[in-house]
């Protein structure tokens, strides 16, 4: 895979300094890795920080690693000194079937001792989403106690990708893509005829580690594009994710990876 280079000792995953692409061989192999990452980071937190910040996705992806994480870790994490938070949202209320909340609240978040008050939500109930976003943003900046221009650190930050290559709610050619200042925005999205709310890519770089997670062979040819293309990342916004002093770490199962030209 250009860019990355197999090192002894790795196990036959991809790395450079910052960027891991770890292939396993089924969905569940794919979750089952992912789930015992987060606590790895989650643990590496306390001991170091205190507690653990996390930011979820949405997707179907995600929602399998969130049932590993409920029926295996929800006695063993100290739940209390981890706080959740979430990369992007779609503008429908949180008792909305599409909710990305609702969604980890269903599959995680009901099913673990965590604090109420440690789960920060996006306020998607405010039918002006400019205002849901500058909301989140201060959100974010009164728990972190950062102020601009300066951005948030989060120890951890769930990613998909969308057959388009997009990530979060920044998808292709999008205006949120230009963005450098604000945390969190509203983006229109064309294609859905809607609002929805990200994070931004200069807040996603600012993570001390993010972690996409890629399944199906629907994603073979757009993940091929994301990390061995030439293609734009306006384009491809996964590709701009590069988070610029802490690792990337990309999960994929045999299908996303089947059309990559580095052999397994």
């Amino acid at each position: 895979m250009r860019g990355h280079e197999i090192q002894p000792g790795s196990g036959g995953r991809a790395v450079t300094a910052s960027v891991e692409v770890r292939r396993l061989t089924t969905p569940q192999d794919l979750f089952q890795a992912a789930a015992e990452e987060v606590i790895r980071a989650a643990t590496a937190a306390i001991a170091q920080r205190g507690r653990f910040t996390i930011a979820l996705s949405g997707g179907s992806t995600p929602k399998s690693l969130y049932n590993l994480i409920a029926a295996n870790a929800s006695v063993s994490l100290p739940w209390e000194k981890i706080f959740f938070f979430w990369s992007d949202e779609r503008h429908v209320p949180p008792t909305d079937v599409e909710s990305n909340y609702r969604m980890a609240q269903e599959t995680l978040l009901s099913k673990v001792p965590v604090p109420a008050e440690n789960i920060f939500r996006v306020p998607t109930e405010n039918p002006d989403a400019s205002v849901v976003g500058a909301a989140y943003e201060q959100t974010l900046r009164k728990f972190f106690a950062v102020d601009a221009p300066e951005f948030p650190r989060f120890d951890l930050i769930l990613l998909g990708m969308g057959p388009d290559g997009h990530c979060a709610s920044l998808f292709p050619e999008t205006a949120a893509l230009q963005e450098k200042l604000r945390l969190v925005v509203a983006n229109w999205v064309e294609k859905f005829k809607t609002y929805r709310i990200t994070f931004t890519l200069p807040l996603l770089n600012a993570a001390r580690e993010v972690m996409f997670l890629v399944s199906g062979t629907d994603k073979a040819p757009v993940l091929r594009e994301v990390l061995e293309g030439k293609a734009s990342g306006e384009k491809f916004p996964s590709k701009l994710v590069k988070p610029a002093d802490g690792k990337l770490i990309w999960f994929v199962d045999r299908a996303a990876a089947s059309e990559l030209s580095t052999p397994v």
